[in-house]
């Protein structure tokens, strides 16, 4: 007998919309009395906060204050160079989404069309020029990633291993004017909130890699030296609190510099939370290189390659493919823990929020300008983790 091309499922468990609420929320009189409470509650809690963001919180906290929120006391005739830079950042997200994840078209769109939705809001007409200039930079970037992304592959990363740099120098400046120039020095008492947070937890993310990546193998070494540093280092960081790392690192790191070597601020919180990243970093990627079987490190030495090229083209590429949800949340528990360095001294985007929280005219506006600051954590937080979604599906993590 021919089967039909399609098959219907059994009428008990045909989908619809009243189906689903009888069997979901209302299957027994009990359910349908908790869904009722919870809806209740629901609507309480929405009600009140939506009262409160569009009726009682006084805004002004924040617009009065938009620019110490981003870029903290960056002088604002040095601030276009930052401009192209983030347009630059724009031009490699929309070049790799087109590349590497061409059906992500909401992505793309919410990534692209973001900057052209703030242009167009009240309180950034001073501002509208640039982020059009972000729009159109990330635009062009995802039309020549989907028009030729073979040709761009190598291009693209080689863009992203430099990007480092080119914004450090871009923030930093490099001559010598006393602030006069395109590219005067700014120093680094200087830079404050969204972008100093920005750039601690890009440099200790990329820093603490390679390193936590040494320590984990160190860990499994055959030498005792080099096994014995590794765990001692790994625990004896693991054992003490990040706050602790950084005061160390503002306090003793000048101890084992030359005499009259002075290190800066920004530096010293770096070096602190790229140190106690990689002790956490090094055991995760341990447990990537656990899950790996035997029979991988036997089929290398069969081919004939040596410990090092098993590792480092069989093992290694497995392992880090395994771990990377707990990598993303590695790295997203390192932005967060950027807000410690405000104890320290550094303005950063929690420093600039007690800031802004000590003008007079704004005293007591505790939970609008915290409001605002949690809010800036989540989305940049939510972007990481749907990234790594992202990659696990192109990667078919979790799938056979």
């Amino acid at each position: 007998m021919n089967q039909p091309d399609t098959v219907l499922p059994p009428l008990t468990e045909r989908s619809g919309i009243l189906r689903w609420l009888r069997h979901n929320l209302f299957g027994t009189w009990l359910d349908g009395l908790l869904t009722v409470f919870g809806l209740l509650l629901i609507y309480l809690a929405v009600k009140g906060l939506l009262t409160w963001i569009f009726t009682i919180a006084e805004w002004e906290v924040v617009l009065a204050n938009l620019r110490l929120f981003m870029i903290g006391q960056f002088p604002l005739e040095q601030a276009p160079r930052l401009w192209v830079g983030l347009g630059f950042l724009l031009f490699l997200t929309g070049n790799s989404l087109a590349i590497w994840d061409k059906r992500s078209y909401v992505a793309a769109t919410l990534v692209l069309a973001f900057p052209l939705f703030l242009a167009f809001l009240p309180f950034n007409s001073a501002n509208r020029q640039w982020l059009v200039f972000l729009t159109a930079t990330g635009a062009i970037g995802w039309g020549l990633g989907f028009s030729n992304p073979q040709a761009l592959k190598k291009t693209i990363v080689a863009g992203w291993i430099i990007s480092l740099p080119i914004l450090v120098l871009l923030t930093r400046g490099f001559t010598e004017t006393d602030g006069v120039g395109v590219m005067a020095i700014v120093g680094t008492n200087l830079w404050g909130g969204l972008l100093l947070t920005f750039l601690l937890t890009v440099v200790a993310n990329i820093f603490s890699f390679p390193l936590g990546l040494f320590l984990a193998l160190g860990r499994r070494s055959e030498l005792p030296i080099i096994r014995w540093f590794s765990v001692g280092y790994i625990e004896l960081v693991r054992g003490v609190p990040l706050i602790t790392i950084l005061f160390m690192a503002q306090l003793m790191l000048p101890l084992f510099v030359p005499g009259g070597m002075d290190i800066d601020r920004v530096l010293r919180a770096m070096v602190g939370m790229t140190l106690f990243s990689a002790a956490y970093l090094a055991e995760n990627v341990r447990g990537g290189l656990q899950a790996i079987p035997k029979g991988q490190f036997e089929a290398a030495h069969a081919l004939g390659l040596s410990g090092a090229k098993t590792m480092i083209f069989v093992i290694l590429p497995q392992a880090l493919r395994l771990i990377i949800p707990i990598l993303v949340g590695q790295f997203i528990s390192v932005f967060k823990d950027t807000a410690l360095v405000a104890i320290v001294g550094l303005f950063d985007l929690l420093g600039i929020a007690r800031t802004v929280l000590s003008q007079p005219e704004f005293i007591g506006l505790h939970r609008e300008v915290y409001a605002f600051v949690s809010l800036l954590y989540w989305v940049l937080s939510y972007a990481m983790s749907y990234i790594s979604q992202r990659l696990e599906t192109s990667l078919g993590i979790g799938t056979r």
